[in-house]
């Protein structure tokens, strides 16, 4: 076979480059005799293991005696396909989405239920999974933002001013009420939770908030509740909103932490009372999140305890998450479902959601004079029919999202073609 030539011209050319290294330096000739060597092994090992791929994908019965030869001779390249063969099966496996049967999800709920009623500290991670239902994409789902990023799609979205907290924010909101949720722990940036009615003081959100920005040079720092996406001028690394401050002057900034940044807000990200929540906690439980990158926080999950001492960890989620192993159950199945079964099974009426008493808009600070044209994202309104402020009349759009913490901020997950 021709790869053999090639291979064998490369040893004579490597032997005779290696004999001039032992005599002395190499001259500009015979390194660059060597790196054709070089390159002529690498190419070759590559054509090698296309060959072996190729073989591989036939059927044992369909392979002729010298592929047979080829892959007898080449027994690590086969291992080492084998090995990206199972790897590549694993992956897919875990990003497939897989529901429990309705008897079985009952049966857990059932079993979740216990675990709520008996908790002395319960505390709740949530993830872009329970905010799905509000129109608003998850990140590693089917269609979540990473999952079409990594395919080279375009990532757009719908109006987020018309997202609402959906029936899990609001199960959520009723449970701490209740005095049965001790503290959230949210990924989340939608400002829902807020929304929802859960007092500032249960909630960190630890990767910021769309609708609140602040000043850093105002001690200690000062809040902007805002009743619009304070991130349409804002990017990875690039924070400023172009507001500046009522008090000081100074440039406002948002709050949102993007994928690679590191949060060092004291609020909205709270992560003084995560922590602690997480120090108390006997009961976790994970709503819709991958834990991909939850994870990689061991003060949320006590690992400087024993095992034995850690909280019982409960995780609701349609996909496989790095923490399943330590769950004491993981339940298969869209977060609003799950809750309407708890709800239920706990006797708790979930509230509904009324703009009318959505506190955002007393949380919130007007803009100055003068400020009005400093974003164009459509305001909230308490009612779906009237004009939200600095809106000036205009129509509603359905244009795609491209700035702030839904676009530009990960854009640089995108794969972009070569220049030729």
């Amino acid at each position: 076979m021709r790869w053999c030539v090639d291979c064998r011209e490369a040893e004579a050319e490597a032997r005779v480059s290696s004999g001039a290294m032992a005599a002395g330096g190499l001259s500009r000739s015979e390194r660059k005799a060597a790196e054709r060597v070089r390159r002529l092994r690498e190419e070759q090992q590559r054509e090698r293991l296309r060959q072996v791929s190729r073989i591989l994908r036939k059927a044992a019965t369909e392979r002729s005696a010298e592929e047979g030869r080829l892959l007898a001779e080449s027994e690590d390249l086969v291992t080492e396909l084998q090995g990206r063969s199972r790897r590549r099966e694993g992956l897919k496996r875990r990003q497939e989405e897989v529901c429990d049967d309705p008897e079985e999800l009952q049966r857990k709920v059932r079993e979740l239920a216990s675990a709520v009623r008996n908790a002395k500290y319960l505390v709740v991670y949530t993830g872009a999974g329970i905010s799905t239902a509000a129109s608003i994409p998850d990140y590693r789902g089917p269609n979540g933002v990473w999952t079409l990023l990594q395919k080279g799609r375009s990532v757009s979205a719908a109006d987020l001013s018309e997202a609402e907290p959906t029936l899990t924010h609001m199960s959520i909101a009723r449970l701490h009420e209740q005095k049965l949720v001790q503290h959230v722990v949210s990924q989340n940036c939608d400002g829902l939770h807020l929304r929802s009615g859960l007092p500032r003081s249960a909630m960190s959100e630890l990767h910021g908030n769309m609708y609140i920005e602040v000043c850093t040079a105002c001690t200690p720092n000062r809040e902007y509740v805002r009743v619009f996406d304070v991130t349409e001028r804002t990017a990875l690394h690039r924070h400023q909103t172009g507001r500046t401050c009522h008090k000081c002057g100074g440039q406002l900034r948002d709050t949102i932490v993007h994928f690679g940044e590191r949060g060092t807000l004291g609020q909205p990200l709270n992560w003084e009372a995560a922590t602690q929540a997480a120090s108390k906690a006997d009961t976790i439980l994970c709503l819709g999140s991958s834990l991909k990158v939850l994870k990689k926080y061991p003060h949320l999950w006590c690992m400087t305890k024993p095992p034995s001492r850690r909280p019982k960890l409960y995780i609701v989620n349609l996909q496989w998450t790095p923490k399943d192993d330590w769950a004491a159950l993981k339940l298969h199945g869209k977060c609003d479902d799950v809750m309407q079964l708890l709800m239920d099974e706990l006797g708790l009426e979930i509230p509904r959601y009324s703009r009318w008493q959505d506190p955002i808009f007393s949380l919130a600070t007007p803009l100055r004079a003068g400020e009005e044209g400093s974003h164009s994202r459509k305001s909230l309104c308490r009612s779906r029919e009237e004009p939200g402020p600095g809106d000036r009349g205009a129509p509603l759009s359905s244009a795609p999202i491209l700035g702030g913490w839904f676009g530009r901020g990960c854009t640089k997950r995108t794969k972009r073609k070569k220049v030729t």
